[in-house]
């Protein structure tokens, strides 16, 4: 029950921040990453819910994998994240990065925001100390 109610807080929170940022539809699609302690034991328990692994996008061996299950994502990671992670993956990470900027927030880390394409992301810290990562692959 606990994880479940992580779960849409954090489904709840990322709705916000799309909202906070603007009315642009540069956010594509968004996930929960979970940081979870057993990945075989997650994986088993989110396959009960009708999720089903995305092929090419990781595996219990590798410590990781993205689930999905209609338009829900989740991503499951073993030692990666000290907690759970709101993921968005935009079209272009770099205008959403120069509004937030604009707008005052204060990125945690940046990654290829000073080039003109290809891969970005970068992360914020919402007032409520949850994490927000934005993934432009």
């Amino acid at each position: 029950m606990k994880k479940y109610i992580l779960t849409l807080a954090l489904a709840v929170a990322s709705i916000v921040f799309v909202s906070a940022i603007g009315k642009q539809d540069n956010v594509q699609e968004f996930s929960i990453s979970l940081s979870v302690k057993d990945i075989a034991a997650s994986k088993a328990f989110y396959e009960k819910l009708g999720f089903r692994q995305l092929e090419g996008q990781g595996g219990v061996d590798q410590k990781w994998l993205i689930m999905k299950n209609g338009a829900a994502k989740i991503g499951l990671f073993q030692g990666m994240f000290p907690q759970n992670t709101i993921t968005m993956n935009p079209g272009d990470a770099r205008s959403i990065y120069k509004l937030a900027i604009k707008n005052g927030l204060k990125a945690t880390f940046s990654n290829g925001m000073d080039k003109a394409e290809g891969p970005a992301s970068f992360a914020l810290v919402d007032p409520d100390g949850n994490p927000i990562l934005v993934d432009q692959h």
